[in-house]
């Protein structure tokens, strides 16, 4: 699935629009996303010549395999309402604040949806994977050999000021993101594009590296946002730095306000260049897009049932099941819905750092899984509401399941050198299962056995110490008190077997400056594996990568390396299945992430004025994408008094 802007975020339980996902962590992972969601590309149209020496293929639209979805004269997307009514308000929340308007820099905090208004070349649809469809494009042109490809912009396209945007914009735009973007970004790029050239007005061409895998590589130059070359140079905007000037774009949406790092609101732009594509007909609704922030979730909740925010998407199972009883729901004003998710599951997991030397030995992290009770929170603090999560493509037929089939040992093989025997001979890794005790005394036996013989000896208070006298200390970092159950939960079990475990709760500044500096035993983060993936593996777990905030753990493997560097090379969907599956397999056996949970369904609830959709698409929620408001309910509302 993709996002206009391709913005990655950190937001606990929580799956986003489609285009107008929150970017509250204010993260780009541009390449990453948008490559991995092309996955294997094929021409919707029919090669045409075009130069002098050759054919080239022009086409409006990429796919996985055949011909995609839509064709080219297709009205609008199967799964909105192309007669949806404009207008209303939808407000939403998220905790913290924020104090600039730059979602592309890891300075600061970026106002939530700071990248709405950034379009690219082409984006994909909620109910497609691995498609992309022209969106600021008109068409592209590249031969067989995809060495290169033309972008030709639509005609009339605007920015939110007015001024037209021209391929000089496109090739700033990628100077800017390829000397100015996140390092792992910058690095994975550099490896697929060698320069950008304008060669009119509306035309722009990306040429690729010579040795660059060939299979993401359109939908990598495609997947880029593009900035106003002239706001930039006005406003003096470096796109490495926090800015308090908010980012103009092209999209549908532009700043409004925003009040004290609480509250922001984006308007729907008027004026919008693409209001009647195809591809938007029956998106972006609302008016306005209100988001609030609060200090912390429960504060949150007292917010949505006293109507200060409309749209809530429950992360809470304890709230969802024993606190959706106030007044408005009561009278029929708030909704209360459990809607299908049949997206790739999400890894949400505590990331171990292993920067440190304490966590080295795979038998004290695997001592630390074990020690993770889930199936007792889940009965006791999440109502049977969660699964675990598995594996890093669950959900999908690339998830490594048992031994190694023939095809993934002939993937795995030359890499022997560098893989435990494990790996070879084991079931793939998956977590382990625990009694309805919150202390499991089997999984804590076999942790102890393996702290014992990684040197981790217990002494006479009980706690474990190495060699030189050190303390096996493990310090659980949080930013959240909603998480505050689990985790003391957890640390409980870990001090049980005699690890120095400790619940450490920090401000959502804080958080941010240790996590951006490694400064952590165990945090919650995800790694957002794609359901075709691509270049964003090497951003996550790519050895070049240790140094930067997405490899959270640090993972630094050349075997895995070689995986990734096989899986972009991948140009059918039988070569990328078993290499994928040698992939998660050889993942899960690093134990460098100890999986946590995830919401099998959508959890929300809304005052009663908006409508979807009766069939939603299958790979979004899309509340702020293709939902829309109904005027004669919002009035309704306001008349009974409950805002």
């Amino acid at each position: 699935m993709t996002q206009r802007a391709a913005v990655a975020v950190r937001r606990q339980d929580r799956n986003e629009g489609l285009r107008l996902g929150l970017a509250a962590g204010g993260l780009i992972v541009a390449l990453g996303l948008w490559a991995g969601s092309a996955g294997i590309v094929r021409a919707q149209e029919a090669p045409a010549p075009a130069v002098p020496g050759g054919e080239t293929i022009t086409a409006s639209a990429l796919s996985l395999l055949g011909t995609p979805k839509y064709a080219p004269d297709f009205p609008h997307l199967d799964y909105v309402n192309p007669d949806a009514p404009k207008g209303g308000e939808i407000a939403e929340w998220t905790v913290g604040a924020f104090d600039n308007y730059n979602p592309y820099s890891l300075e600061g905090r970026a106002a939530a949806l700071s990248s709405v208004p950034h379009e690219t070349m082409m984006e994909g649809t909620a109910d497609t994977i691995g498609e992309l469809y022209c969106l600021l494009c008109e068409s592209l042109e590249y031969p067989a050999s995809k060495d290169w490809v033309i972008f030709t912009l639509r005609e009339g396209i605007t920015f939110s000021d007015g001024t037209p945007m021209t391929a000089e914009d496109v090739a700033f735009s990628y100077d800017q993101l390829a000397t100015k973007g996140l390092s792992s970004f910058r690095e994975v790029i550099a490896q697929m594009i060698a320069g950008v050239e304008v060669l009119d007005a509306r035309r722009v061409k990306y040429t690729f590296q010579p040795e660059a895998p060939r299979r993401d590589i359109l939908a990598a130059a495609g997947g880029l946002p593009v900035f106003s070359r002239a706001q930039f140079e006005r406003d003096g905007i470096d796109l490495s730095k926090a800015s308090t000037v908010p980012l103009i774009g092209s999209g549908p949406y532009v700043f409004d306000s925003a009040k004290n790092g609480r509250t922001v609101i984006w308007r729907r732009n008027p004026d919008y260049w693409g209001r009647d594509l195809p591809i938007n007909r029956g998106r972006a609704n609302f008016d306005t897009i209100r988001i609030e922030y609060f200090g912390d979730y429960n504060a949150a909740f007292e917010g949505f049932k006293a109507g200060v925010y409309t749209f809530r998407s429950e992360p809470s199972a304890q709230l969802w099941a024993t606190a959706y009883d106030f007044p408005a729901l009561s009278k029929g004003q708030v909704v209360k819905q459990v809607l299908p998710d049949d997206t790739k599951v999400l890894a949400q997991v505590f990331a171990i750092n292993l920067r440190r030397e304490k966590f080295r030995d795979v038998r004290v992290r695997e001592a630390l899984d074990l020690m993770l009770n889930f199936e007792w929170m889940n009965k006791t603090l999440f109502f049977g509401l969660n699964e675990r999560v598995t594996s890093f493509w669950q959900k999908t037929d690339m998830m490594a399941e048992g031994l190694p089939t023939p095809e993934e040992l002939a993937v795995l093989e030359p890499l022997r050198a560098d893989l435990p025997d494990s790996v070879f001979t084991e079931p793939a890794v998956l977590p382990p299962v625990s009694g309805e005790r919150q202390l499991d005394r089997g999984n804590m036996r076999k942790a102890a056995a393996l702290l014992d013989a990684a040197g981790w000896v217990t002494g006479d208070d009980g706690m474990r110490r190495n060699a030189k006298g050190e303390t096996l200390r493990v310090e659980l970092l949080n930013d959240n008190q909603a998480l505050d159950n689990r985790y003391n939960a957890y640390v409980e079990n870990l001090r049980a077997v005699g690890i120095d475990a400790v619940h450490t709760r920090v401000d959502d500044a804080e958080y941010e400056n240790r996590r951006r500096r490694h400064d952590f035993d165990l945090l919650t983060t995800h790694f957002r594996t794609d359901d075709i993936p691509g270049a964003e593996l090497q951003q996550y777990f790519g050895s070049a990568t240790t140094g930067d905030v997405f490899n959270a753990s640090g993972l630094a493997n050349p075997a895995v390396d070689k995986l990734i560097a096989q899986i972009e090379r991948a140009d059918t969907r039988e070569e990328l299945v078993p290499r994928v599956k040698a992939l998660d397999r050889v993942l899960r056996a690093e134990r460098f992430a100890i999986f946590q949970w995830q919401r099998p369904s959508y959890l929300v609830g809304f005052w009663d004025q908006y409508e979807h959709p009766e069939t939603l698409p299958p790979y979004a929620l899309g509340e702020m994408d293709f939902w829309w408001y109904n005027a004669e309910k919002g009035e309704k509302l306001k008349a009974a008094g409950a805002f």
